[in-house]
């Protein structure tokens, strides 16, 4: 029987950011401690949260692995309670923040939910697809286009996530092939 994973240690600590200054870092913050928890669950240390009106009315991180599904994203599992918490499948007015540039998967969802604007840290030249590999949000065929804001808590989210990849390429139990992130 296969040895169960394990996550390496996570080293760095979460952040609290004051609620009297709500601006693209207080809530980008909130994904970064999110983050964490995706850590600390042996995920792919992405964290997201959607703000509507001033308010968080989503949060959640990576869970590809617990939950075994490929599309269970932070993004993708954001959307949908943002989705449930508005009673509609339109978020006109709602900002996402991430911690990684959404993939094409996620860059699909947050257009066909009409999420206005999308803010993310980490730039992804190879998978990402709001201005990194591609830049699905400016296409013309699209019925919405979100505003994108890249490189808020960039450093920061890039630590924990270099930091990441780089302890798990120290366990025996890390396929090669999911370390494809190495933006150094």
């Amino acid at each position: 029987m296969p040895s169960p994973k394990t996550s390496p240690h996570c080293p760095f600590e979460k952040k609290f950011p004051s609620s009297l200054l709500r601006n693209d870092e207080f809530f980008m913050w909130h994904a970064y401690n999110l983050s964490l928890e995706a850590w600390k669950k042996d995920e792919i240390p992405v964290g997201a949260v959607i703000e509507h009106e001033g308010h968080i009315i989503a949060s959640a991180c990576n869970q590809v692995e617990s939950l075994r599904d490929p599309t269970a994203h932070a993004e993708i599992l954001a959307i949908t309670q943002a989705a449930e918490a508005l009673q509609d499948w339109r978020l006109n007015g709602c900002t996402l923040y991430v911690t990684k540039e959404p993939c094409p998967m996620c860059a699909g969802a947050i257009i066909m939910s009409r999420i206005s604007r999308c803010v993310f840290a980490i730039r992804d030249d190879k998978q990402g697809c709001l201005g990194g590999a591609l830049s699905l949000h400016t296409h013309g065929g699209f019925f919405t286009r979100p505003v994108v804001t890249a490189g808020v808590l960039e450093r920061e989210c890039l630590e924990v996530f270099q930091t990441f990849f780089r302890l798990k390429r120290t366990t025996a139990n890390f396929p090669q092939e999911h370390n494809t992130f190495t933006q150094e």
